[in-house]
């Protein structure tokens, strides 16, 4: 991989909650390093607590590392770049007074792109992930796989080149978490987008990732990386087969260890006071 392959660049990263001392002190993440190449999709799955959201949190720059470094497009990341890097969060975090192609457009609009261009980008984002015929409806007209559709086009319209999902499936049922994760595997096929992935479910990380980075127990750090040799889009299909199969065992015999030192630790915590 070379440098311009390269979209963002993660150097030993590692990042504390609290300070040192404190009764709520936490290493959250601890000297990670990570090259995430352009195009690919890359899913970060672990244990909870592991640091997989604070890592996804200091690419957006929502939040700063304690030490180390984040680079997105060889930039240190400093703060939020909107004209960079869109999120889709598990919560859709629609305005419910708002239609559809209006909470849409109001991504643009915090972002500051062009007003003239604000109702073109909209419906082409809504036509891509099926919700033409929805324009014009209300969140609560919608149910919960259209609005985290809608919420997806809303990050579509902005036009970034990375794209950070934090768990945007993780509130559906399996049966429409799959649909989606068919449609996003379209969508990859058919732009070059960045796209960093937080999941739990090991089947979605097999079906939608280039590669899957496996977080350690907290303090977190990457375990292992495993790459999935399977072209965009993924077919319905490839679920059923014996390599589907064998990557998600994989991902469970990695992950199988670090989910009991998770539940050790929160035992050994005892409730918070």
């Amino acid at each position: 991989m070379t440098t311009g392959d390269v979209a963002i660049r993660v150097k030993d990263v590692s990042h504390q909650f609290g300070e040192p001392g404190d009764a709520f002190h936490v290493t959250a993440l601890q000297k990670t390093s990570l090259d995430i190449q352009r195009g690919e999709l890359l899913c970060l799955i672990g244990p909870s607590g592991c640091g997989k959201s604070t890592l996804l949190n200091m690419i957006g720059g929502l939040l700063a590392p304690t030490s180390g470094t984040v680079e997105v497009g060889s930039k240190p990341v400093r703060g939020p770049l909107p004209r960079d890097i869109a999120f889709v969060f598990q919560e859709n975090a629609l305005f419910p007074w708002c239609s559809v192609i209006e909470n849409v457009k109001l991504g643009m609009m915090f972002q500051g792109a062009p007003k003239a261009e604000q109702e073109d980008r909209a419906r082409k984002a809504l036509e891509a992930v099926g919700l033409k015929d929805f324009m014009a409806h209300y969140p609560a007209q919608l149910s919960g796989g259209m609005r985290q559709r809608a919420a997806l086009a809303r990050a579509l319209s902005l036009e970034t080149e990375i794209l950070l999902m934090d768990e945007p499936f993780g509130a559906l049922d399996e049966q429409t978490r799959m649909i989606l994760g068919e449609d996003l595997s379209v969508l990859l096929s058919s732009t070059d987008k960045t796209i960093v992935f937080v999941t739990h479910s090991l089947g979605e990380a097999v079906f939608l990732a280039d590669r899957v980075a496996v977080f350690s127990a907290r303090p977190g750090s990457i375990k292992e990386i495993i790459s999935i040799d399977e072209p965009h889009p993924r077919k319905p299909g490839f679920v059923t087969t014996e390599k589907f199969s064998q990557l998600r065992n994989t991902l469970y015999g990695l992950l199988h260890e670090e989910i009991r030192k998770a539940v050790a630790q929160t035992v050994m915590a005892g409730p918070l006071t």
